[in-house]
């Protein structure tokens, strides 16, 4: 299995056991949000671009609404479970589903994870954790676009990525699945640490990051 496939059949098994209404770290968002929310960006690509243009979510929010009233929540897990259709891009393009869902599978995982009490990080594979590294590199500046203060990520064996460039900068340190996290906007609950001034430290973890 694919690293986005394992993550998803994961997801799935932990949404089918909590129900529909258990937390996430969504705000506003319980498990059955969470779901249709998956399959809205896999499966409706009318409604897709609404998920990161403002201009468009009311149109967004209203069909993932109505997935919700159209199906059951076993109905919804089983769509998320099965993975994109044939006829989307992630169905058409070989590798295209690892490549874009691997990150965002393991994050809305975490998402319920972390909502849930007594959680405790997962050891993740090492040639995932290098996935994560590597996306990270591509994706920092573009998530960490609209944080307060300079950001430079740093693993724990001392490499680094410029996240955003500007003075004050803050070196946030952790492993590539906890900087994922960090990167969006999670601050609250990814296992990092912070290296800088105090004020420029205590802006960056209230600060709205992410797409």
């Amino acid at each position: 299995m694919t690293h986005a496939q394992t993550e998803r059949a994961a997801l799935c098994d932990l949404l089918d056991r909590l129900g529909p209404e258990a937390p996430t770290l969504c705000e506003g968002w319980a498990t059955e949000d969470l779901a249709a929310h998956l399959i809205l960006r896999e499966r409706r690509l009318d409604a897709a671009p609404g998920i990161a243009l403002p201009f468009l979510a009311g149109y967004t929010a209203a069909v993932q609404e109505r997935l919700k009233r159209r199906h059951s929540y076993p109905k919804l897990v089983g769509l998320v479970r099965s993975g994109p259709p044939r006829w989307t891009p992630y169905g058409l393009v070989p590798g295209l589903d690892d490549i874009v869902n691997t990150v965002e599978l393991y994050v809305h995982h975490e998402d319920v994870r972390r909502a849930q009490a007594d959680w405790e990080p997962r050891v993740i594979p090492r040639d995932l954790q290098e996935t994560f590294w590597r996306r990270l590199r591509g994706m920092a500046r573009l998530f960490l676009r609209k944080a307060p203060v300079g950001v430079v990520l740093r693993r724990p064996d001392g490499a680094k990525t410029a996240g955003r460039m500007a003075e004050p900068a803050v070196v946030v340190t952790g492993e590539p699945s906890e900087l994922v996290l960090f990167a969006f906007g999670r601050q609250a609950h990814a296992r990092v640490t912070y290296e800088g001034d105090p004020a420029a430290v205590a802006r960056l973890r209230e600060a709205r990051l992410g797409p």
